[in-house]
């Protein structure tokens, strides 16, 4: 199938755009990455998600597929022909999508607490660690001894929790908490490093390095009174940011439209990251 036959409504900092990229390369399916300016909304996203208007949507012949995880399922559906991403079997289908919706209940939401307060969130840095914590048993009980959750190859659960990765590394790395580590979680520890190794999502996940200098950038700093009203925006892909910054990812959009299997090379993107510096 042509790229121009699937595109991808995005942004490079979204895990909820990751996971539909991750997806795609994974069934080895060609297509188009469109990069949305974080902070404003073209009017093909308005078009195609006026519903809520967010990121990502997935364009399948000229048809709107909105949310990641029945994004997710929808190209499981589709495209038959590569690695399954949910289970075969009913009742496992049925576990990995009650986990998917428990990822999208504790992780994401708190990590976003975490980065608008500046680390001050106590509260959200702990709900992390017990989230954590309890998808440790749960890649026990998935994994059954194998490499990732879904077995021996990626599948729903990985990429649900996985896309995630970048964003919680980040954050440690800036307040000094650890929510994921060898003596605590040395299942999900070692998943981890398998899982950002894989070849279908090494070229697609955001670095560490990456998303920290955006979050110097995009989140006020801790001093700025407005710092609740912009971490109630931090999920979507209307987060407020400088004009500078705004500039800068205008620039990245023209130049980093995605082809085939993953967007930018490696190449441009260290060449926009010293652009940021």
């Amino acid at each position: 199938m042509a790229a121009s036959d699937v595109k991808l409504v995005g942004a490079w900092v979204s895990p909820f755009v990751t996971r539909p990229r991750i997806a795609l390369n994974l069934k080895a399916v060609e297509y188009e990455f469109l990069e949305e300016v974080i902070g404003t909304k073209s009017e093909l996203l308005l078009k195609s998600n006026p519903v809520y208007k967010k990121i990502p949507v997935l364009l399948h012949r000229d048809r709107p597929i909105c949310e990641s995880l029945i994004i997710l399922e929808y190209i499981d559906d589709t495209w038959t022909s590569g690695p399954s991403i949910l289970p075969s079997d009913p009742y496992d289908r049925a576990i990995a999508r009650f986990w998917g919706c428990y990822i999208e209940d504790k992780i994401f939401p708190n990590l976003g607490r975490i980065a608008t307060s500046w680390g001050r969130d106590v509260e959200a840095i702990e709900q992390i660690k017990t989230a954590i914590e309890m998808l440790e048993k749960a890649f026990k009980d998935c994994s059954k001894g194998n490499d990732f959750f879904n077995g021996d190859q990626i599948g729903y659960l990985d990429i649900a929790l996985g896309c995630h990765l970048g964003w919680l590394r980040a954050l440690e790395t800036m307040h000094g908490f650890k929510a994921m580590d060898e003596e605590k979680t040395p299942g999900l520890a070692g998943w981890a490093e398998r899982f950002l190794a894989h070849e279908a999502v090494k070229d697609v996940d955001p670095k560490v390095g990456r998303l920290i200098e955006f979050a110097h950038e995009g989140f006020s700093s801790p001093s700025r009174t407005n710092r609740r009203a912009c971490g109630r925006r931090f999920p979507s892909s209307s987060l407020p940011l400088r004009p500078s910054m705004q500039n800068r990812e205008g620039e990245r959009r023209r130049r980093a439209i995605g082809r085939g299997r993953g967007g930018p090379s490696r190449e441009e993107d260290e060449q926009n990251r010293r652009e940021v510096d």
